[in-house]
C-alpha cells in the first residue's frame, strides 16, 4: 500500500501574492510594532506575533540569503512603519502618554486580548499536551513576577555610546522574546526619557548605537529562535503565549492601576470615575478592533490554506503567482 502524500507546509506570507492594500497593511502593522517597541509595558515582539510578522521575520533573519528578494520586498513597508512608529511616538504621541500613559496602554492591552483566541489556535496547530500548558503557565508566571520586581528597582545609569548600544540590544531582545518589555527596563535604568528625547531631537549619538544594538541582538538570536520553532513548535509557541499573557497581566499593577491613585489622578487631571471609564473605553476599543481584524485575517488564512492544499506544492520552491493562476 502506497504511503499517503505528505501534507504541504503552510506557505510563509512572504511567498504569497502581494497587493497595494497588503503593502499598506504591513506598513500599519510596522507602525504598531515600532510604538510597542518603545512603549512602556508593551513588547514589539508581542505585536509582531499578533500581526503575523514574528515567524517570517525570524526565519528571514536566521537565513538571510534564502528568498532574499521576496523577504526584502515583504519587510520594506514593515521597516518603514517601525521607523515611523518610533519617531511618531517620540515626537507626537509621547506628550499624550505623559498624561494618559495608562489609558493609552489599555488600548494596546485590548489588542492582545482581542487576538488571543487566534494566537491560542496558532499555538495548537501541531497539537498540545499538558506539558505545553505547563510551559505556558510557567512562562506567564515568570514574566509577571519579573515585571513586578523590576517595577520596584529603579537604577540610574549614565548614558554613553556603549550604554545606548546595550539599550538597543535590550530592545532587540524584546523583539526576539515576545512578552518582554524593554522600555520597562529602560525606565528602571533611568534611560527611557533620555532615549525618547534623543530620538525626537534626531541625536545620532543616541540613534546610531541604539539601532546597531537592535540589529546585532536580533541577528545573533534569530537563528536560535528559528531552530526552536522548527524542532519544538508547540513548546516554543506556548512559551511565547505565556509571555504574552504574563506581561499583559503585569501591565495592570505596574502601569494601569497607579493611574487610579491620588497622585495618578492629579497628573491626568481626571476624576477616579473618569479615569476608570477612559481606561475601560480604550481597552474595549482595542479588544473589538483587534478581534475584528483577527477575524478578517483568519478568513484570509483559511482561503490561502485551501489554495495551498489544492496546489499540493512545496511552499518554499513554488512561485505563489503560479499557485493563484493554476487555481
Amino acid at each position: 500500500m502506497a504511503n499517503p502524500a505528505p501534507r504541504p507546509t503552510p506557505t510563509s506570507p512572504v511567498n504569497r501574492p502581494d497587493s497595494v492594500g497588503q503593502w499598506f497593511a504591513r506598513l500599519a502593522k510596522g507602525i504598531a510594532v515600532g510604538v510597542g517597541a518603545i512603549l512602556p509595558g508593551l513588547s514589539g515582539g508581542v505585536l509582531a506575533v499578533i500581526f503575523g510578522l514574528y515567524d517570517p521575520l525570524i526565519r528571514f533573519l536566521a537565513n538571510v540569503t534564502r528568498n532574499f528578494r521576496r523577504n526584502v520586498m515583504f519587510f520594506i513597508p514593515v521597516g518603514i512603519g517601525v521607523g515611523l512608529g518610533i519617531l511618531g511616538f517620540s515626537a507626537v504621541v509621547a506628550k499624550a502618554f505623559e498624561t494618559y500613559a495608562a489609558h493609552f496602554t489599555c488600548l494596546f492591552i485590548g489588542f492582545v486580548i482581542g487576538t488571543f483566541p487566534s494566537l491560542y489556535r496558532q499555538a495548537g496547530k501541531q497539537g498540545r499536551s499538558g506539558v505545553h500548558f505547563g510551559i505556558l503557565g510557567a512562562a506567564a508566571a515568570g514574566i509577571f513576577v519579573l515585571m513586578l520586581l523590576g517595577g520596584n528597582a529603579l537604577i540610574q545609569v549614565t548614558p554613553s555610546i556603549p550604554v545606548w548600544f546595550g539599550s538597543g540590544a535590550l530592545i532587540g531582545l524584546g523583539l526576539i522574546v515576545p512578552g518582554m518589555s524593554p522600555s520597562n527596563f529602560l525606565i528602571y535604568f533611568g534611560l527611557y526619557d533620555k532615549m525618547a528625547e534623543g530620538i525626537k531631537d534626531f541625536d545620532f549619538g543616541v540613534i546610531i548605537p541604539l539601532a546597531l544594538g537592535v540589529v546585532a541582538c536580533v541577528l545573533v538570536l534569530a537563528k536560535g529562535a528559528a531552530w526552536l520553532f522548527d524542532r519544538y513548535y508547540a513548546g516554543a509557541y506556548h512559551f511565547i503565549l505565556g509571555m504574552v499573557v504574563g506581561s499583559s497581566l503585569a501591565i495592570f499593577p505596574t502601569v494601569v492601576f497607579p493611574a487610579f491613585t491620588d497622585e495618578g489622578l492629579r497628573e491626568s487631571g481626571l476624576s477616579l470615575g473618569g479615569s476608570v471609564a477612559f481606561a475601560v473605553a480604550m481597552l474595549v476599543v482595542g479588544t473589538i478592533a483587534s478581534y475584528l481584524f483577527s477575524r478578517v485575517e483568519a478568513r484570509y488564512e483559511a482561503k490561502r490554506e485551501a489554495i495551498e492544499k489544492a496546489a499540493n506544492v512545496d511552499p518554499d520552491e513554488q512561485n505563489p503567482v503560479e499557485i493563484a493562476v493554476r487555481n
